[in-house]
């Protein structure tokens, strides 16, 4: 838990751009207002987060979900954002489906050109203990040949 109840606040930066991004063009907002709508905002996120804790807890879970999200909007009187947050919770979930099945491709691919690979050097191998079993006894690798000038 913080420690400081100024360390539950969302970031002055990210509460700034989402200003900026919901008003038209032209408009300012002061510093107070900026303000105002960041503490807003902070309060807004803590009660929701305590309202889906409570909704886990009921349903005897630790972990917060999204349903739990969801239905905390409901119990806050936030009707007009359940159907939003299902259309955008819908597109994330289809995201990460789809990074996944990406994700899973790429693997598939990887192993299949590593045993390609792999296929192609041992049939190389092959060929070249074909053409040394053709000539004169070969002497492995590694070992130790003694010559002799003894024509004793």
């Amino acid at each position: 838990m913080a420690e400081r109840p100024e360390d539950l606040n969302l970031p002055n930066a990210v509460v700034t751009r989402i200003i900026k991004d919901a008003i038209p063009e032209g408009v300012n907002i002061s510093k107070e207002a900026r303000l105002a709508i960041s503490k807003a905002a902070s309060v807004f996120v803590l009660y929701a987060t305590s309202c889906a804790n409570n909704l886990a807890l009921k349903g005897k879970r630790k972990t917060i979900s999204a349903t739990d999200v969801i239905n905390s909007m409901e119990d806050m009187e936030f009707d007009q954002f359940v159907e939003p947050l299902k259309q955008v919770l819908e597109e994330y979930r289809k995201e990460q489906k789809s990074k996944k099945d990406a994700a899973s491709e790429r693997k598939k691919k990887v192993k299949e050109e590593e045993k390609t690979a792999a296929d192609s050097d041992e049939e190389g191998q092959g060929e070249a203990m074909e053409e040394d079993a053709g000539g004169e006894e070969d002497t492995p690798v590694g070992s130790v040949v003694t010559i002799s000038d003894d024509d004793n």
